[in-house]
């Protein structure tokens, strides 16, 4: 992921980004809402966080389950599939259902987004908290610190990170895949934060705020949590949404390649997968889940995009 080319925000004009007087945490939701495209994806990742947290209480009302096999939903004289237009779209099945098992495909849409956001999300935080972290020591501290977070977040960046991905993962037990997956989605995603913070937290440990908490004699842990992080937060921000639609395509395609999220446990990456060899003979398989895929990785991409435009013209937070 290239480091956006964000304005992080100054402690010297904490209240107004343009100096119209609003205060910055009034303004961002405006801003965020003045585009139609945002207000678009905004709506589609409410109603998306929404269906993965209500999932286990939208099946029920739908009556499926994402694991049960329903042999009444597909046609054997047919290979196995499904039954009615459209893959068998209709009041019971509200996305039709699976080939040859007939499982519901609302059902495993919903319990693959809890999967999905869930993985992607931690890992954005972890992820996040490392970079900021080690970049931040990089930048404040400089001289053997920064030369040795340095070597290790070049050594990172070095990998062909989706081999190794798929190396480790293939070779790790099936026991707590999601764990492994936030892991390994951090390891290698936190060096293009910390590269981006630690330049911020060079320029940032030379403001005359900083240089009068040290002529106050505040401590180097005091004055880099409460001075210079803060002061970084619009660059955090903007990769921070900028990383989420990047793990959430990452977490797809590993799932895809068959070492991510495993069966029977549903994902995206993993129906679409097993949807290739039906995309002639039952296309609605196929284009659900990569309809949601698309639709999520997009949105996201436009809110974050949106949201770096907003502090790239200083009138964020």
């Amino acid at each position: 992921m290239s480091a956006p080319g964000v304005l992080s925000l100054s402690k010297d004009n904490p209240s107004t980004g343009s100096g119209n007087g609003i205060p910055r945490r009034r303004r961002l939701p405006r801003l965020l809402l003045s585009r139609p495209a945002t207000v678009i994806s905004l709506v589609f990742l409410t109603l998306l966080v929404l269906m993965a947290i209500f999932a286990p209480l939208l099946t029920a009302i739908s009556g499926q389950d994402p694991y049960r096999f329903d042999e009444t939903a597909i046609d054997p004289n047919l290979g196995g599939l499904p039954i009615g237009p459209l893959g068998g779209i209709g009041p019971e099945h509200w996305f039709g259902v699976e080939p040859l098992n007939g499982r519901d495909l609302f059902a495993r849409i919903a319990y693959g987004a809890r999967f999905s956001l869930s993985i992607a999300v931690l890992a954005t935080i972890v992820t996040t908290a490392i970079g900021v972290l080690l970049g931040t020591l990089a930048g404040y501290f400089g001289g053997l610190v920064d030369q040795v977070i340095g070597r290790v977040m070049d050594f990172l960046m070095a990998f062909p990170s989706l081999i190794f991905m798929i190396a480790i993962l293939s070779a790790v037990p099936e026991a707590n895949r999601m764990l492994m997956l936030i892991i390994v989605l951090s390891l290698f995603g936190w060096p293009q934060l910390g590269r981006v913070v630690r330049s911020q937290a060079m320029s940032v440990r030379q403001r005359e705020f900083v240089e009068a908490a040290v002529a106050s004699g505040a401590g180097r842990a005091r004055i880099i949590f409460a001075e210079v992080i803060p002061n970084l937060s619009g660059t955090i921000i903007v990769i921070a949404t900028l990383m989420l639609p990047q793990f959430i395509a990452t977490e797809a395609g590993l799932s895809f390649l068959g070492v991510g999220v495993r069966p029977p446990d549903p994902s995206w990456g993993q129906m679409i997968s097993a949807a290739v060899q039906w995309y002639q003979t039952n296309p609605m398989f196929f284009a659900i889940p990569g309809l949601f895929l698309t639709c999520t990785v997009l949105s996201c991409m436009v809110v974050g995009d949106h949201v770096q435009r907003i502090f790239a013209r200083r009138e964020g937070v």
